[in-house]
């Protein structure tokens, strides 16, 4: 998945995303040129992201401005507004330990565990490997290139996210109450760019940390975002993202993207063509780890159970292996990863690295990108069987978010001149696919206006 996402708590929960934060050179942006020639091990300080800034700070925050970690700590830490200090909304709650008492521990009982309010979700966006691998040896401009197509599709992601996604809730939640879901007037951002895999190889990622504090539209009250549909649309963004990413890099460099098959327990994935596969193996180090692991968790369940694990058992195997391998993290100069990554790219293609590189993004036979009127109706009706089907052989049930992670994942092969086509068109499709499912749950009937007018 090129989107993941994992709850941040309140409190200190934020402070990880500055462990690696450089203190000199960091504050130049990572789109450009310079970007190479840092001296400093670690990585930029954050950015601010989204369109609900302008209620933050009497509107003196901007989109793309640095991230201060005394701003970090009244918005994420204690829920305050990260300009001036005030409230947004009710404070987060705190929660007592659960579990064995902690007056009378019991040397029996598990350890106390202890609940935490939600500060924010971390969605990390990661570049599929090929464009990391080909981001890490290029040149200067090309890097830079590589870095505001990254930049640009997680814009278009976070956007779409404030569309389709973001939202609050509203009403009394008691007995006789009754609780809405309401829009708010956009999401609050900190974007955190990285390098490298904890294994030191080549890895262009960025954890963009929503809060979960949000302005609801209608009444201007702050409240806490919704994190249903969150959780319930991450693949879905995830596969979106990938082929956002890999329109706005074949506009700016002119690549085309290949289907590439991998082992029975983990998906295909798309990428550079010119790429070589020899030289992504090369720089997945970590990946190589987590096999051998899962492989020897393989062997371990057979002789338990006396029978090869299931495919869902071996993608849960290859999980427990991923957190059974992960290393610590080493700070290092950008400087110093590049000369190691030029200089490994250089010995397997026995050509240098960034040479290799100017080739690889020749603007030759470039793919004409495609508007969402090209796209003939039939089309989409035939594809649409494709989506279903798909979805029928991955799970017995499905929502609208699966059938639009799977309309993602059929037009990825096709290039298109604007995200605004591409969302239209995977759209169509997923109401398409909606249309030739069975509803299982009965539709809405009835919608309860944002505000209802008093009785006269």
């Amino acid at each position: 998945m090129s989107v993941s996402m994992r709850v941040m708590s309140a409190g200190d929960g934020y402070k990880y995303l500055l462990h690696t934060v450089a203190a000199a050179d960091g504050e130049r942006p990572l789109s450009t040129p310079l970007t190479r020639y840092y001296a400093e091990a670690g990585t930029p300080p954050g950015r601010w992201l989204g369109s609900g800034l302008p209620a933050l700070a009497d509107g003196r925050i901007d989109a793309g401005s640095q991230v201060s970690e005394a701003q970090l700590e009244l918005l994420l830490g204690m829920g305050r507004d990260p300009g001036t200090g005030a409230p947004l909304g009710r404070a987060y709650p705190e929660y007592a330990a659960s579990g064995a008492s902690a007056a009378q521990p019991t040397t029996d009982a598990p350890p106390p565990t202890h609940r935490r309010a939600v500060a924010g979700y971390d969605f990390t966006f990661s570049l599929p490997k090929s464009a990391s691998v080909l981001w890490a040896v290029a040149d200067a401009n090309t890097q830079a290139t590589i870095a505001a197509a990254h930049h640009k599709a997680i814009d278009d992601v976070l956007a779409f996210m404030e569309r389709e996604l973001a939202a609050t809730r509203a009403g009394e939640a008691g007995r006789d109450g009754a609780v809405a879901q309401v829009d708010v007037t956009g999401l609050i951002a900190a974007a955190f760019d990285h390098f490298d895999s904890r294994a030191g190889d080549p890895q262009l990622h960025t954890h963009v940390v929503v809060s979960n504090k949000v302005r609801t539209a209608f009444d201007s009250k702050w409240r806490s975002l919704d994190g249903r549909p969150l959780h319930a649309a991450t693949v879905a963004l995830s596969e979106l993202h990938t082929a956002v990413f890999a329109d706005h890099l074949s506009r700016a460099l002119g690549v085309q993207w290949e289907r590439r098959e991998r082992e029975a327990d983990r998906n295909p994935v798309w990428a550079i063509a010119t790429v070589p596969e020899q030289l992504v193996t090369e720089f997945s180090s970590r990946s190589r780890h987590i096999d051998i692991e899962k492989d020897r968790l393989i062997d371990e369940y057979i002789a338990t159970h006396g029978r090869a694990p299931s495919k869902v058992t071996v993608i849960r195997l290859r999980q427990q292996a991923t957190l059974a391998t992960r290393p610590e993290k080493q700070l290092r100069s950008l400087a110093d990863l590049t000369h190691e990554w030029r200089s490994r790219a250089s010995r397997l293609l026995d050509v240098d690295g960034t040479a290799w590189a100017r080739t690889a993004v020749s603007h030759h036979d470039a793919q004409k990108p495609l508007c969402a009127e090209d796209i003939e109706r039939s089309i989409l009706n035939q594809l649409a069987e494709h989506v279903v089907e798909a979805a029928s052989e991955r799970r017995s049930t499905w929502t609208r978010w699966n059938l639009y992670a799977e309309a993602s994942r059929q037009t990825m092969g096709w290039r298109f001149a604007a995200t605004d086509d591409r969302e239209a068109i995977v759209g169509m499709l997923t109401d398409a696919a909606e249309q030739r499912s069975t509803r299982l749950t009965p539709p809405e009937l009835a919608v309860s206006p944002a505000r209802v007018p008093p009785c006269r």
